[in-house]
């Protein structure tokens, strides 16, 4: 049996569903490059998804734990009609943390950008998530990203540890180099080391009180907020 004749009988990393054209040593799928953002977009978490009943003026980020959007992936075509109802989406930044072996740090990059091609291929405006973790990733970890556009990066718990900071900012130099990005989207302290950078980085506030305010509006606070929250999250959705 071959790869084709598999594909077309079992449900196999999602290929039966997309294969795209792939960049790099490992064939990563290339995301097109996001020019312009609407304006005034509030951005929410995936695990506010739910419960957002206008979309178009909401952007969704993907900096929460990976166990929380997994089901982008597993449930493809389900996310990927949902993502194009928003304003504008962030690639899922499923991480390739230091301490994971090679080969799942490359497989969470490839997700992460067949997630992305997928989700444009059905009309999302989707905006590329940057991750690296230590130097030995910047081999393959621009693989697929788009030049010259908007990016998205996140610096949480990465600042205060001197090794890690170093590595954040290491790989935020290779990064302008490789991409060019006319504007990125930082969630996350700014190290001052990248106080140069300032005129083209954007904070990225993730708004939960503008979604919660209009909840209420709609006489759905009956519950107390906290109950509410868990109730929105992806284990429900």
């Amino acid at each position: 049996m071959n790869g084709e004749t598999y594909r077309a009988v079992r449900d196999y990393e999602n290929l039966q569903k997309a294969a795209f054209p792939g960049v790099g040593q490992y064939n990563i799928p290339k995301i097109a490059p996001v020019y312009h953002l609407p304006d005034g977009l509030s951005w929410i978490g995936f695990n506010y998804v739910r419960g957002c009943r206008e979309p178009k003026e909401h952007g969704v980020h993907f900096f929460i734990d990976d166990y929380q959007f997994i089901r982008v992936w597993r449930d493809a075509d389900r996310y990927a009609d949902r993502m194009a109802q928003f304003g504008a989406v962030l690639s899922p930044d499923f991480s390739p943390y230091s301490d994971f072996p090679k080969a799942v740090q490359i497989y969470n990059h490839y997700r992460k950008h067949w997630c992305a091609a997928y989700w444009q291929a059905h009309g999302a405006l989707v905006v590329p998530t940057i991750t690296w973790s230590d130097p030995s990733t910047f081999e393959w970890c621009f693989d697929g990203e788009p030049v010259g556009g908007v990016v998205a990066l996140s610096s949480l718990g990465c600042v205060s540890d001197p090794e890690y900071r170093k590595w954040l900012v290491d790989g935020f130099y290779l990064m302008i180099e490789k991409l060019y990005p006319r504007e990125i989207l930082w969630r996350g302290p700014v190290p001052e080391e990248l106080d140069g950078f300032k005129s083209i980085i954007t904070p990225l506030p993730v708004f939960t009180a503008r979604f919660d305010e209009r909840r209420a509006q709609r006489g759905k606070n009956s519950k107390p907020d906290g109950i509410a929250r868990r109730e929105e999250c992806p284990e429900q959705i």
